[in-house]
This record gives C-alpha cells, sequence and structure tokens, in this order.
C-alpha cells in the first residue's frame, strides 16, 4: 500500500502523506514524498502537501528509534535529506496541516513556505526535551528561521507543545482555517502562488535558504553523534 499519492489540480501537485495510521517519517514514507517531490518539479508549478485527518504526521518512526542508537542515527540521518529538500523546493509549497504535528512531522510543516492548519485539538510542536532526547542542529536551525524569536526558546528547550490557534502566535503556521475549509484554501494559495515568475522564485528561496541548508549540512556528523534514542 503506497503511503503517498499524487495528484494534479491543474498547476498545483496535491500531495497527500496516508499510511492509514499517523504518518510517522520511516524510510518507505520518505522515498515516496522525495519521487513525488521530484515528479512535481516537471509536471506542476506549485505544491501542496496534506496528511490525513487529524493526524499531519507524527514525526520519525518510533520503532526504528527505539531499536538502537545506529538505527536512530541512520533514520533521522535519511529523514534530514527530505526535510532539506523540502526546504528548498524550488516551487512553492504549501502545507495543509490537518491534525498533530509533533517532532519531526512539526518540522515537516516548518518547511512550507506557506502554512495552513486546520482548526482543533490537534498538538503541534517540538517535543524531543520531553522524551529525554536533545533538539537536532536540523530542527533549531527550521525553528530559528520560521517562528517567532520570542517564541523560540518556549519551542524548543521548554518543549511547549500547542494547539493550531496557538501555533499561530508563535509562527509554527501561518492561518488557522475550519478543517472543513483546509484543502480547499491550501489550493487556492498554491494555485496563487504558482502564478508567480518560476525562475525568480526557486532563486530567490535559495538565497533565503541556502545558509541554513549548508550549516544543517555541515553540522550533520556532529549532530548524529550527539542523538541518542527516547528516554
Amino acid at each position: 500500500m503506497p503511503h503517498i499519492t499524487f495528484e494534479k489540480r491543474n498547476d498545483v501537485a496535491l500531495i497527500r502523506m496516508d499510511d492509514g495510521k499517523a504518518n510517522a517519517l520511516g524510510y518507505d514514507l520518505m522515498n515516496e514524498l522525495d519521487a513525488a517531490l521530484d515528479r512535481a518539479t516537471s509536471e506542476a508549478k506549485a505544491v501542496v502537501l496534506v496528511g490525513r485527518a487529524g493526524k499531519f504526521c507524527a514525526g520519525f518512526d518510533l520503532k526504528a528509534m527505539m531499536a538502537g542508537i545506529e538505527q536512530a542515527r541512520a533514520l533521522v540521518t535519511r529523514g534530514a535529506g527530505t526535510l532539506m529538500k523540502l526546504y528548498t523546493h524550488p516551487q512553492p509549497l504549501v502545507i495543509a496541516c490537518s491534525g498533530h504535528a509533533l517532532a519531526g512531522g512539526a518540522l515537516v510543516l516548518l518547511t512550507g513556505d506557506l502554512r495552513i492548519a486546520a482548526r482543533g485539538p490537534f498538538k503541534i510542536g517540538l517535543n524531543e526535551v520531553q522524551i529525554g532526547m536533545p533538539v537536532p542542529v536540523l530542527a533549531m536551525e527550521l525553528a530559528r528561521d520560521r517562528l517567532d524569536p520570542r517564541f523560540l526558546m518556549r519551542s524548543t528547550l521548554l518543549a511547549e507543545i500547542v494547539d493550531p490557534d496557538a501555533a499561530l502566535f508563535a509562527g509554527w503556521v501561518d492561518e488557522v482555517v475550519e478543517e472543513a475549509e483546509l484543502l480547499e484554501r491550501a489550493l487556492a494559495e498554491a494555485t496563487r502562488l504558482a502564478a508567480l515568475p518560476a525562475r525568480a522564485y526557486a532563486a530567490t528561496k535559495t538565497i533565503m535558504r541556502e545558509k541554513t541548508v549548508k550549516y544543517v549540512h555541515d553540522m550533520l556528523t556532529i549532530d548524529m553523534a550527539r542523538l541518542g534514542p527516547p528516554a
């Protein structure tokens, strides 16, 4: 059963994550997501990434993370590749946060150029410190880039988890809408952004994010040496 589906809506590639569970970031899901992003570059002008109802993305596959330190490091290293691929995707990337987005799932949320969340009793944030793990450099730098600076410490060191409305103030998302309106709103924004000149958009995104991407790549080996499984 595929974890990712790809659908064209005019100029927009609609990419859905749905593993039938919590959309954990395992190897299969990430491989399929990478392939869908590559397909979008040749078949579309913008991307909407959405999860299943109530569960956007649960973060890295806990079973693999608990299998041992080397397995955890390998999975997060692989995940860094997908996160940076999302963050540097040359087309407009609209994230439709359809539910819970914790740990690695919150990082997927941060990679979007425009992030729209469904209103509801959903949890968004980085809970690494809460479960006994240091916040990795790749997570810290994405948070530093995208969150309101006033909420950076609360969202990383203090492991504060918020609902979508509070996430709007912290900078996790740019807009909160009713759940029934989420996909329509995300597609409308992606369609609007698809009309922007593609070369200028891609080049500006590179200029904006290249320092963060380089630092994450340069620090990855050191970062993984500090990583341990959840306590």
